[in-house]
């Protein structure tokens, strides 16, 4: 029994030293959604300081979704807002399965990851407050109003990379 306990120790220190060498990570953040169901009128936001205005970053939203996800594409609209009230708004499609069917992403277990581009090459143009936000978009084929409570999502996530 206390080898099974000295290899959980040892399996804890190494994921944690693997993660802590992100060296490329300026922020990172999950918002985790309620009863892994994502409610269309439920925005997802995160609020991130931003000091360097000269070297480029890479944008990414992260989706972790379980097997109750059940459209092989995923809608969002994203707003970027600077720190002068400035808006961005930008209506997005991700892949979520391959041709197959198969989810797409990383993940052993029923859970995949998917780390989506949302903006390339980005030079923040002052330093402040910038606020992220997104709301899933789905429709059903060939109608009009959305789809209300989207199921199999359980996490939505925000990073920016150095680049």
């Amino acid at each position: 029994m206390k080898t099974n306990k000295n290899k959980f120790i040892v399996f804890v220190f190494v994921a944690f030293s693997i993660i802590s060498c992100d060296s490329k990570r300026e922020y990172d953040s999950y918002v985790s959604i309620a009863n892994n169901s994502w409610e269309s009128k439920n925005t997802v936001s995160f609020h991130f300081e931003i000091k360097d205005t000269i070297n480029k970053k890479e944008l990414f939203l992260n989706i972790r979704n379980n097997q109750k996800y059940s459209y092989s594409n995923l809608f969002l609209i994203t707003t970027l807002k600077f720190p002068t009230g400035k808006k961005i708004v930008d209506t997005l499609e991700y892949e979520m399965t391959d041709n197959s069917g198969h989810f797409l992403g990383n993940g052993f277990t029923g859970i995949k990851e998917n780390k989506l581009f949302y903006k390339e090459n980005v030079v923040f143009p002052m330093s402040g407050e910038y606020v992220v936000s997104v709301t899933q978009a789905m429709r059903k084929s060939g109608k009009i109003d959305g789809i209300e409570s989207l199921k199999g999502i359980t996490e939505v996530g925000f990073r920016i990379e150095n680049k």
